[in-house]
């Protein structure tokens, strides 16, 4: 696959092989590149091959043995929430303000994920994730290569949810979902994507990615319940993966 300038401009490497943060009894292996600019139709075609991104770095799984990270979309025109979903749009619908801007960060960001992430090592086993500083938040969610929606959601005026959305030709794609555990028996990050595609069945938008799908890894495997849906296949292929 070719792709504009900003593919001749990129840096790219492999990690080394590693332990997987999705399934430990796998090995991992990362491939990255990192641009100097990256336009939203390009993003797109780069979604499409099977690569995500964080500001203004790209990556894609390169696992030597392991191929159960698929990128995973929702047919948004024939989208209908199930029993699960409907619950919690019931529980958030006039309850959770939902308010799109500008990325930016503040004390409460940071904060808000710092604690997101000890919950998740404490409760899931995630790998145990550092206090987050400014400058790497920036660099994850602030920095981007175009003009990237940040999605707040507040409690009576408390924040207890933040998103991040790219916003590309044929699609929207949620980049990054973390919340109050406080909060978590309000399903923030089902709400999250039941807006996510609330926007783009609005607009007329057929897609929205939500990154990988890890059979196996319980913190992915919430992506499949939103049907019908369909996975990126080893061969570059997009199939239907569930259905109603």
């Amino acid at each position: 696959m070719s792709y504009d300038v900003s593919m001749e401009t990129a840096f790219r490497f492999h990690t080394p092989e590693h332990v997987c943060g999705y399934l430990p009894e796998e090995t991992a292996r990362l491939e990255y590149a990192l641009l100097k600019e990256l336009a939203p139709k390009e993003y797109l075609q780069r979604m499409l091959d099977g690569w995500r991104r964080f500001g203004f770095s790209l990556f894609r799984p390169q696992c030597p043995l392991c191929h159960k990270c698929q990128p995973i979309r929702i047919v948004v025109d024939q989208f209908r929430p199930n029993r699960s979903q409907r619950r919690v749009r019931k529980l958030n619908e006039g309850v959770m303000k939902l308010r799109v801007g500008r990325p930016r960060c503040t004390a409460a960001k940071l904060e808000l994920y710092d604690r997101y992430h000890a919950f998740q090592s404490s409760a899931k086993d995630w790998p145990f994730h550092g206090l987050k500083d400014v400058a790497s938040y920036r660099d994850s969610f602030i920095h981007n290569p175009f003009p990237t929606q940040e999605w707040c959601y507040y409690l009576d005026e408390k924040l207890v949810g933040v998103g991040y959305v790219d916003d590309v030709p044929r699609g929207l794609s949620a980049i990054y979902f973390f919340y109050d555990p406080e909060h978590r028996d309000c399903s923030p990050g089902i709400w999250n994507v039941l807006q996510v595609v609330e926007r783009a069945a609005a607009r007329g938008v057929p897609h929205v990615y939500l990154g990988y799908y890890v059979a196996g890894c319980r913190s992915m495997e919430y992506k499949a319940t939103f049907v019908p849906n369909e996975v990126r296949h080893p061969d570059g292929e997009w199939l239907p993966f569930r259905s109603e």
